[in-house]
């Protein structure tokens, strides 16, 4: 953040300099006044109009800078709605701006689709039986897909979106995963949570120190998918649901006419029926406080964790997810994830 900011002093010359070194950040300097207050913005475009307009290399900042900028306020930073409206203006760096328009932070569109308001916990603690012998010796969450390890295409994904708190739980050659964790990935760092014992696709979660969003994305580590996690959370949020079920449409055609039956005898026909259902993709928004409704120390399934919320009035609803989604789980769907790699949406 720093190296975007000057202060109206400095001279053209001196700006320009920074500019130079931003590369391959948008090249966008934010000015502040002597309290640090944000009073304009200059750009590399709006350097070079004002030398050709006769400006002086010498010339302050705020003589040539752009004084109607462009921001957010931090009141809005949770905002989703108003990051996409910022991402379809086509800004590129963000600044947000206190009550006393200090800058307290910057969002990069450039590099990341928005920042949503919710912590991450990716379940990599399973021993992968189904892909043997490949998972003998490595867990199924670092085989390779493309350039990188399953997991990785999720972590990633998520970090584009502006997931900041990323959880993983590890159990079946724990030590792994922990290792290619000791470092951040793309400036964040993934945490590594150990589950002592096989806890089912959510007891885990509660090995989780601490989070810091009221909403928790959950999934499981090794899908292949191209969600789009901001429809996702906006979804969950505009419904205002304990917890949102992603789903994948899954339909079944039977080749023949099925009998309407009523004992023996026969009320109809149904000549080669369709019928279209929604599977459980793997991949849950949550409410915070629903996680207290997760036992210690027990095997817990996350269709547990729906069953228990719907038999207690809460809303729990389903999201389409309308893309890319394989869940792999056995050579096949590994081939497949591996095939499609070169192909899916970032």
């Amino acid at each position: 953040m720093k190296n975007h900011i000057i202060n109206q002093h400095i001279t053209l010359l001196e700006a320009l300099s920074r500019i130079n070194t931003l590369a391959p950040e948008p090249l966008v300097l934010f000015v502040v006044d002597d309290e640090n207050r944000m009073v304009g913005t200059l750009t590399d475009g709006d350097s070079r109009r004002a030398l050709i307009a006769g400006a002086s290399v010498n010339d302050v900042a705020a003589k040539v800078m752009h004084c109607n900028f462009n921001y957010m306020r931090a009141d809005d930073i949770n905002n989703v709605l108003e990051i996409r409206r910022q991402r379809e203006m086509k800004m590129k760096l963000v600044p947000i701006l206190d009550k006393e328009r200090h800058i307290v932070d910057i969002i990069n569109l450039e590099k990341f689709k928005t920042r949503l308001p919710i912590d991450a916990v990716l379940m990599a603690g399973g021993k992968g039986e189904r892909l043997r012998p490949l998972t003998e010796k490595t867990p199924k969450p670092l085989l390779p897909v493309g350039d990188k390890a399953i997991i990785d295409h999720n972590v990633d994904r998520l970090i584009s979106y502006g997931v900041q708190h990323l959880s993983v739980t590890v159990n079946y050659l724990k030590e792994q995963i922990e290792e290619h964790y000791l470092e951040p990935r793309n400036g964040v760092q993934v945490k590594t949570v150990r589950e002592p014992k096989f806890l089912g696709t959510i007891g885990s979660v509660k090995f989780v120190e601490s989070f810091f969003n009221d909403t928790v994305l959950v999934m499981n580590s090794d899908l292949f998918t191209n969600i789009d996690y901001e429809d996702f959370f906006l979804h969950f949020q505009r419904h205002d649901a304990e917890m949102s079920v992603a789903a994948i449409p899954y339909n079944v055609s039977i080749p023949y006419g099925i009998l309407d039956l009523e004992g023996r005898n026969i009320k109809g026909l149904l000549e080669k029926p369709q019928y279209n259902h929604y599977a459980n993709a793997g991949i849950y928004l949550i409410k915070r406080k629903a996680l207290d409704e997760i036992p210690n120390d027990t095997f817990f399934n996350a269709t547990d964790l729906v069953e228990k919320l719907i038999a207690e009035g809460k809303a729990v609803i389903r999201y389409p997810l309308n893309g890319t989604w394989i869940d792999i789980g056995n050579p096949q769907e590994y081939q497949k994830a591996k095939d499609l790699v070169k192909h899916i949406g970032k």
